[in-house]
């Protein structure tokens, strides 16, 4: 199972590689809205400081958002898919591999960029690095759930709008720890008891979401 895991994050990352532009996207569009803000709000420090972890986290987890419709969308309109399902392999592990290689490609880039965006709203060292440990921890929770709302609307018409509204309510809790650990950093609180919640959180999503996401895949494809 290790080698198929491996397989399939291999093939997702090459295929990702050779669709520079969708990669870029998401990028970019973390970049344009955390710039934005401070332009927008002016250059008092102490405000900054107080919105910034509620910036930082609303872009990156829009901007993963805009991943999603490429988790499954290809390889069900190529017929990959279906040939996944009908493979002797755990489906589940399958579906374990591409959420890896979609938060390797989606996510973690992300985690590398937000202390060069951070510096911009004065953030302090250790709030940086609360920033960094929360986003590491909390955008896996964001692909995991992702994959559920993704493999559910998988061939719906205008299935972008309603993944959309499927899974931002579970990105709720995600949002609010993740973005609380920083804020709580800041205040001078501490940021322990949120990422222990957000810890909790990824934990329960990458025992529960990967069987969920292949129930819906076995239902979307039949």
């Amino acid at each position: 199972m290790l080698k198929v895991l491996y397989c399939v994050i291999r093939r997702d990352l090459l295929l990702a590689f050779r669709r520079r532009s969708d990669v870029l996207t998401t990028l970019f569009f973390f970049i344009i809205v955390t710039t934005l803000f401070p332009l927008g709000v002016g250059p008092e420090p102490a405000l900054l400081r107080t919105m910034a972890p509620g910036i930082l986290w609303v872009a990156a987890l829009l901007a993963s958002m805009l991943a999603l419709g490429r988790l499954f969308a290809l390889d069900y309109a190529d017929g990959t898919l279906e040939q996944m399902l009908l493979s002797s392999e755990p489906l589940t592990v399958i579906v374990i591999g591409k959420v890896i290689a979609h938060w390797l490609v989606s996510g973690f880039p992300l985690v590398l960029l937000a202390p060069l965006l951070a510096v911009q709203f004065d953030l302090s060292r250790d709030a940086i690095f609360v920033l960094i440990a929360s986003l590491l921890i909390g955008t896996p929770v964001l692909s995991l759930i992702g994959a559920i709302g993704a493999a559910l609307t998988l061939g719906v018409r205008g299935g972008g709008v309603l993944v959309s509204l499927l899974v931002l309510p579970l990105y709720i809790p995600v949002l609010i720890f993740g973005a609380g650990a920083v804020g709580a950093q800041v205040s001078g609180l501490g940021a322990d008891a949120h990422l222990l919640l957000l810890g909790g959180v990824l934990a329960a999503s990458a025992a529960l979401a990967p069987w969920a996401t292949a129930a819906a895949l076995r239902i979307s494809v039949e």
